[in-house]
């Protein structure tokens, strides 16, 4: 995948250019979906297949209220790159590239810098200065400029039939906890990634499960709660117990991210870690004492194993 963060970097258009317009925040099964309809009509007319997205959010640019990401940038990119596309181009977002009207948006920088020859987009979709921009305009300039205006069916959601699958509704799911559920949408489980940092030194010294305390990179949250995981490390994929939230029987409020990595003993301090939610054990609860947490705990690891044992998960895989 070529990935492009300034327009002076293409030097001339693309061939064919068949491209999808949006922030693809989740790069969920409809995001793919549309993806792959794009690498489909750029390999019929022998083009080349783009996504146009920015960084930052359009919201957070413009000063206005935004809804957590369920991707950061980094994750973005390499699932765009997982889903085939020849070209990403990645462009900041600021008040003035907001100003650019709908029809120069068109013109200057979809056909005449990008090369665009077909457009795939959603049926919502709307864009330039006061998102004055809609299919109608596109269609209408298309028999001017050139180029095809392809509307993309939504994907729905299976479970209810009528509820297009958004990064909206991931957001609320995740954030209720049914990471399950995220991964029918997702195609993957719901990541969290951070860096291990010192925590309060009472996981292995006090409970007898070292952990490692990561500061949480992604901004979606699930909810607090006990989860079965699996952690990618610089030594490879391992299975885990991960709890989120505030520990209450210590009864000090922090919020923390500790993840029990099974059969585990390197030092992964100031590295930075992925932990993929696989599934919802329990909630939060305060014990009376540390003995009972330490019971709990051991229970919570018996249950997650078999949990990701279900879930294909049979062993830790190491790097060598």
């Amino acid at each position: 995948m070529q990935l492009v963060e300034t327009l002076d970097q293409i030097s001339t258009p693309f061939q064919n250019a068949v491209v999808t317009i949006g922030n693809f925040d989740g790069v969920h099964k409809g995001h793919q979906a549309l993806l792959h309809q794009v690498i489909k009509k750029a390999r019929q007319i022998s083009g080349i297949s783009v996504a146009l997205t920015f960084e930052p959010h359009p919201l957070r640019a413009l000063g206005i209220a935004s809804p957590p990401l369920i991707t950061r940038h980094d994750q973005k990119m390499e699932l765009l790159e997982q889903s085939g596309i020849d070209v990403v181009v990645c462009l900041t977002f600021d008040k003035e590239f907001a100003a650019i009207t709908a029809h120069d948006f068109i013109s200057d920088i979809l056909v005449n810098k990008i090369g665009m020859k077909a457009i795939i987009i959603g049926p919502d979709y709307t864009f330039g200065k006061n998102r004055t921009g809609n299919i109608a305009l596109l269609k209408e300039q298309g028999r001017i400029l050139g180029f095809e205006t392809i509307v993309a069916d939504w994907i729905s959601d299976a479970a209810s039939g009528t509820r297009r699958i958004s990064s909206t509704r991931i957001r609320e799911i995740v954030m209720n906890g049914k990471v399950e559920q995220a991964k029918k949408y997702l195609g993957r489980h719901y990541q969290i990634r951070g860096k291990v940092i010192t925590g309060r030194n009472r996981g292995g010294s006090q409970l007898g499960f070292p952990t490692a305390n990561i500061k949480l990179h992604d901004e979606l949250c699930p909810k607090f709660g006990v989860y079965a995981v699996t952690v990618e490390t610089v030594h490879g994929i391992f299975m885990g117990v991960a709890n989120i939230g505030i520990s209450p029987t210590f009864d000090d409020h922090i919020f923390t991210v500790e993840v029990h990595i099974l059969d585990f003993d390197h030092d992964i301090y100031g590295t930075r870690i992925r932990v993929n939610m696989v599934a919802r054990l329990r909630d939060e609860k305060k014990f009376s004492n540390l003995t009972q947490l330490s019971h709990q705990i051991q229970k919570d690891i018996d249950i997650a194993k078999d949990i990701l044992k279900k879930n294909g998960y049979t062993k830790n895989h190491y790097i060598s």
